[in-house]
């Protein structure tokens, strides 16, 4: 029996074929030889043998190899600040500032007034005053950072008191007591975990608690018998005992959204205005700007996260900053946040405009996988608001043979990938998460799904 196998051409052979040829003609040698030798281990360890065509699977081979990891995708699932999915989208105006500082040099720590040395902790620090109402601010790399930071900067070896039902889990099984710990404060707990009342922190209070802590309990809800202190009784009894205040609001809601019935999320300027010494919170999700965690409120509090080291190891970088002062610049007039930052644009879509973008959508579906409009609802995500329900517009896809799994499949592994829910036995797309021109690229991505 002969073994094709065995007569595999050699890497110099492949070369010199005229389709290998022009695959030189625009990529590095080293990366086609390396695509040449992987085909050829390939053919080797396949029980098929070669393959048909070794042009066709180098070719393959080379553009996987060159496919950037991290890659656009078109967000069909209704959730709108997807985890997993890079959370918020930026505003125009936010790109555009990235681009313009990434292009070249920029004053990130130069004073252009005096010409000598200065501190990228400047460049937001105005802009999130005005739209907060802080005294003072400070930018870091992400929100469990500032968290860490805060800790360590005023609490580090001495207590601080947290309510025993906000001892939560966030994405990614980063748990706050592990994060407290991690800071160098020492965790007490007050409470139960249904019920913690003002008594509970009052009695824990002594000369070693160095400040109080409240996280908000943004990806799930109590229910029944419960009960919490409100933040300006808690920031209160923390003036009577001289002690910080630090509230932990989470997604860093600044625009109000209770005209389109969504109120269970703190805001920043009402933690503030509740009397929290920090206020700390994330730039990613309903802010709507780039991954950073910002820290607000009392000046001296705020420098004595500044002046301590972990705040250098913590840094925004120059593109996080730039992007964030631009999200920043557009809630200075409530109209234009909410039409221009994407996150709220989606969030408050009207059912009128969700219905005419599935319509446009199904119109560009395969008839043969039979889309029907159907209602459902969307998710904010990001653990905010877990108990909202945003209603939308669905467009429900049957795969026939290929089934709901294996068509979700196929649109993720096209290009670019389309993320869809299956539900029911069926594939659903929501409109709610895809950009307005998105219905013929998804067309066109169904139609390449039926023919792979």
């Amino acid at each position: 029996m002969n073994d094709r196998r065995r007569a595999l051409p050699s890497v110099d052979r492949l070369l010199h074929e005229p389709e290998v040829q022009t695959l030189l003609a625009a990529a590095p040698r080293a990366a086609v030889v390396t695509a040449i030798r992987e085909a050829l281990d390939a053919a080797r360890t396949r029980r098929a043998g070669p393959p048909e065509d070794w042009a066709t699977d180098i070719r393959e081979r080379l553009a996987e190899r060159r496919r950037p990891g991290l890659r656009p995708v078109l967000n069909a699932t209704g959730v709108v600040v997807h985890t997993n999915l890079g959370r918020a989208p930026l505003a125009e105006s936010a790109v555009q500032a990235m681009t313009a500082i990434a292009a070249g040099y920029s004053n990130l720590e130069f004073d252009l007034d005096t010409g000598t040395r200065g501190s990228r902790t400047d460049h937001c620090r105005e802009l999130l005053r005005r739209v907060t109402g802080a005294p003072d601010a400070l930018v870091v790399n992400n929100a469990a950072g500032a968290l860490v930071l805060a800790l360590n900067a005023l609490a580090a070896g001495r207590d601080v008191l947290i309510s025993r039902g906000e001892l939560i889990e966030i994405g990614g099984s980063f748990r706050i007591p592990d994060i407290m710990t991690r800071s160098g404060a020492r965790l007490r707990e007050v409470g139960t975990t249904n019920r913690t009342h003002l008594d509970d922190y009052r009695q824990a209070l002594d000369g070693d608690v160095a400040a109080m802590l409240t996280v908000h309990r943004s990806n799930f809800a109590q229910v029944g018998f419960v009960a919490s202190p409100e933040p300006a009784a808690l920031a209160a009894l923390a003036v009577e005992a001289e002690v910080p205040y630090l509230h932990d609001v989470g997604s860093g809601l600044l625009a109000d959204l209770a005209p389109w019935g969504l109120t269970s999320e703190p805001r920043v300027a009402d933690a503030l205005a509740a009397g929290a010494g920090l206020v700390l919170f994330s730039g990613d999700k309903l802010l709507g700007g780039p991954q950073a965690g910002c820290v607000v409120g009392g000046s001296a509090l705020v420098a004595r996260c500044r002046d301590n080291p972990l705040a250098r190891a913590m840094r925004a970088d120059k593109l996080t900053l730039a992007a964030l002062g631009a999200t920043l610049a557009l809630y200075e007039d409530a109209d234009t946040s909410v039409r221009e930052i994407p996150v709220l644009r989606m969030l408050t879509l009207a059912a009128a405009e969700l219905e005419q973008r599935a319509t446009r959508l199904a119109a560009e579906c395969p008839s043969v996988l039979g889309p029907t409009l159907v209602p459902g609802e969307s998710a904010v995500g990001g653990g905010s608001f877990p108990n909202a329900a945003l209603p939308t517009t669905l467009v429900a896809l049957d795969a026939g043979a290929l089934g709901p799994d294996g068509l979700a499949l196929r649109l993720r592994l096209g290009d670019p990938p389309v993320i869809a829910r299956v539900s029911a036995g069926r594939v659903l797309l929501d409109p709610r998460t895809l950009p307005d021109d998105a219905a013929p690229h998804i067309g066109r991505a169904l139609a390449q799904a039926l023919l792979a």
